[in-house]
């Protein structure tokens, strides 16, 4: 990291948060605290403002020194106002000597902001999953359970009846230690039990995530991290053990997710990451397929949501490193 020459527009953490309060929209991967996580396991951040736009920029080291840069659901502000920004990301991106910077906008691909920016290109791909299912929570709970499938409003209930229940949990190794088994059973990669304890140690205590544990006569069964900020919330992390499947413990578990986050104030919920195909695919294969995020997506397409999907643009400052990079990824 070179710290010698200072970028006009690059501001502290608790700047960047002052700029992120007239901006109460924001995806909570733009957060101070999102970049605190990441800079604790293999990334480091900086924050840019430039008049009514910024962005949180993170860096991960690769060999001989370079770097790739990537900006998580961003820039914040309106994308109108991005133009002065990308110079100031451009010149940091060049002091850190990054190969590329990969932005995933806080944008869906109908929007007519999501063609890449001049010097941009469309990006094959992404660090976090371009399609996702998208649940609303607007209405009472009877209208969001209305909106889901037939069955899964029934494994909900069968949940309840099989005496199934969902509270708030802290014990953080304890997910890890399911999280384990569900990676093992799954074929998924895990982080580390202090990625979690940190994730939790920095937005539990903001009222920004919040960790359930689904139990069966006190045997925890099922668990997950969900986060919210501002009109939305987000899933995360989850995991499950194998014992007693057939009382549902996911459906109940999600469910006081999407509970936890109404109360919040929450309009959406974001169950984040299905297979990146179209819906006529997707509905086709499901049954049949079960590698990747194909085995979560019979699951998830129960909740009602409907399906979206992001882009993804590169900036390329190293075209031959770049180069290399694609060819490695394909």
């Amino acid at each position: 990291m070179n710290y010698n020459t200072k970028i006009e527009a690059e501001v502290d953490a608790a700047a960047w948060e002052a700029f992120l309060r007239v901006h109460p929209e924001v995806h909570i991967l733009q957060t101070a605290a999102w970049g605190e996580l990441k800079s604790g396991f293999g990334w480091y951040a900086f924050r840019l403002v430039a008049g009514d736009a910024g962005a949180q920029v993170l860096f991960r080291p690769l060999p001989g020194g370079f770097t790739v840069a990537y900006i998580p659901r961003g820039p914040v502000g309106a994308p109108a106002a991005w133009e002065a920004l990308w110079p100031e990301v451009d010149a940091l991106c060049k002091r850190e000597r990054a190969v590329f910077l990969k932005v995933e906008p806080d944008l869906w691909e109908d929007d007519p902001a999501a063609a890449p920016p001049p010097r941009f290109r469309e990006s094959p791909h992404a660090i976090q999953p371009r399609r996702t299912l998208v649940v609303s929570l607007e209405g009472s709970e009877d209208d969001i359970l209305a909106r889901m499938k037939q069955k899964t409003r029934y494994n909900i209930r069968l949940a309840a009846r099989k005496g199934v229940t969902v509270r708030p949990w802290d014990d953080v190794a304890a997910f890890h230690r399911l999280m384990t088994e569900t990676g093992a059973r799954d074929g998924f990669g895990v982080h580390a039990a202090a990625y979690y304890q940190k994730a939790y140690d920095l937005f539990h205590p903001r009222g920004e995530a919040e960790l359930l544990v689904a139990e069966y006569e006190g045997e925890p069964l099922a668990a997950l991290m969900v986060f919210a900020r501002g009109w939305r919330a987000w899933y995360f992390y989850g995991a499950s053990t194998g014992r007693h499947r057939n009382k549902m413990p996911t459906y109940a578990l999600q469910w006081e997710a999407m509970r936890w986050a109404k109360r919040r104030g929450c309009t959406a919920y974001d169950l984040w990451g299905v297979p990146d195909a179209d819906e006529a695919t997707l509905e086709a294969e499901f049954a049949s397929r079960r590698e990747g995020l194909w085995g979560v997506y019979r699951f998830k397409r129960g909740f009602g949501g409907v399906l979206r999907r992001t882009p993804v643009w590169d900036r390329v400052y190293r075209p031959v490193f770049y180069s290399l990079y694609r060819a490695l990824r394909s």
